[in-house]
Formats: structure tokens, sequence, C-alpha cells
């Protein structure tokens, strides 16, 4: 495995890792985390968002990601979080 390789199969595990930190920690029913440079991307899908505004919603993704964050490891986050009713109309209208 060459030096390029190495390093998507590391980033790619570590996407994986956020995912199921999120997971784990939210019950979701679906987490998805992208990454183009050092901007990530993750929407998240649960039943745990309902009734919460996107503040909540976005505090709530932050909390189990908040050693990742401090650390510098993670940072430009992008967040979207839906409720699986929400998700199947967003993906009806913009996918």
């Amino acid at each position: 495995m060459d030096t390029n390789e190495t390093e998507l199969a590391n980033e790619a595990a570590k996407l994986k890792e956020i995912e199921q930190l999120l997971q784990d920690a939210l019950s979701l029913d679906e987490v998805h985390v992208t990454q183009a440079g050092t901007h990530y991307k993750i929407v998240a899908i649960g039943e745990c968002f309902d009734g919460m505004g996107r503040v909540k919603q976005q505090q709530t993704i932050y909390g189990p990601l908040m050693e990742r964050i401090t650390s510098g490891e993670l940072h430009a986050l992008t967040i979207n979080a839906f409720t699986p009713t929400q998700w199947k109309r967003e993906k009806i209208f913009n996918m």
C-alpha cells in the first residue's frame, strides 16, 4: 500500500469512527460523515431530534464530538440533523 492509499484508508476509518461515536451516543437511525479537505459534513437522522430547534440539534451532535473539536482534530463542521420523517421529505425534494 503506498502513502496515498494509506492516507485514504486512515481517513475512511476516521469517518467510520465518527459515525460510530455518534451512533452509540445518540442512538441514531442513520448517520453519514463525509470529508472534503479539512471540512467535515455530518448528516444525522434520529427521533432524538424531534421537537428540537436547529441550534439544539447542532448542540446535540457537538456533544459527543467535543473532545475531538477541542483537540483540533475536527473543525469546520457542517451539521444537518433530521427526524426520520424530515429525512424522507429531504431525500424526495433535495436529492
